[in-house]
């Protein structure tokens, strides 16, 4: 099925790649689709970036294949090794990746009526991002740019198959860049380092250890609209920067969430919450603190446990 994209009331086309969804799911806007394309230009820029990702990604899904990897693992019988095991999610994430690149490689050289590339993943990515403006203005560029997502999305979670948990910050500190950030933690591991992406552009990344020095950008251009504990607030609440006519939405930090981010002992976040009175919000047991009030303590430089 074909995603199309969404046509507003003044004619203009919203975008249909996979970072709009990904913002429309949470809550945000679709940006608008370059015109007389179907992708807005950080989701192009993404399409591009995952492309040319994808023949690295093949490569190391295929050193999981003898299930050497912590990913999982089936015993199989038969084969040169019977009984070794195999990462059969490697095997299907790589079998994936090749079909899905082939078959719309075949989509450009029939319609474009232009010599298609072998089979392999590294040419058929180099002939389909040949091809980017093409298929960012194609009907279907938004179900391409979906399926490259998964794809790369697919190919990670056989390389590194601990679980994850995505914190939304906000939007990107850099200068007129129109994406969102997003923290990635591991639970699992927390010795290593959350990691900080923006999803219009990847060259906007921050490791954990960078984030007192992002905080305090963050922090420079927002201001909570309210004060004091909770007031009423909850995690559907907005707040503005001063002087700007659109609010941006709030967003709150579990202890751990804090504790992870900043690297410090969760009974510092703890006690940083009680001395600082930040809001609070609780649900369903777990107790979230506000953004702004977190920034406030943590931005300046790094205080002793």
């Amino acid at each position: 099925m074909i995603h199309g994209t969404i046509r507003t009331a003044r004619g203009t086309t919203t975008c249909a790649g996979a970072g709009c969804r990904r913002r429309e799911a949470a809550g945000q806007a679709r940006r608008l689709a370059v015109t007389g394309t179907q992708l807005c230009p950080p989701c192009r820029e993404r399409l591009v970036t995952e492309l040319g990702r994808l023949p690295a990604l093949y490569e190391e899904c295929a050193r999981r294949i003898d299930g050497s990897s912590n990913g999982t693992r089936e015993k199989t019988s038969g084969g040169a090794l019977p009984g070794m095991p195999l990462n059969t999610a490697a095997l299907e994430v790589r079998s994936t990746i090749l079909s899905v690149l082939a078959s719309w490689s075949a989509v450009v050289a029939e319609q474009r009526r232009v010599h298609g590339p072998r089979r392999t993943v590294p040419l058929l990515t180099e002939f389909l991002r040949r091809h980017a403006d093409w298929l960012a203005s194609h009907e279907a560029a938004g179900d391409l740019s979906l399926e490259v997502a998964r794809l790369a999305r697919g190919a990670w979670r056989v390389i590194d198959p601990g679980p994850q948990r995505r914190v939304a910050i906000g939007g990107c500190v850099e200068s007129d860049c129109p994406g969102s950030l997003t923290a990635v933690v591991r639970p699992d591991r927390p010795a290593v380092p959350a990691e900080i992406g923006c999803d219009a552009s990847p060259e906007h990344h921050w490791l954990g250890h960078q984030w007192l020095q992002l905080s305090r950008r963050l922090d420079a251009r927002t201001e909570p609209a309210a004060s004091g504990e909770d007031g009423g607030g909850t995690p559907a609440d907005r707040y503005g920067s001063v002087g700007e006519p659109e609010a941006q939405p709030v967003t709150w930090f579990t202890a751990a969430d804090v504790a992870r981010l900043w690297s410090i002992p969760s009974g510092t976040v703890y006690r940083h919450a009680s001395q600082q009175n930040w809001r609070r919000h609780s649900k369903q047991g777990r107790t979230y603190y506000h953004h702004a009030d977190v920034l406030r303590t943590l931005g300046a430089p790094r205080r002793s446990a």
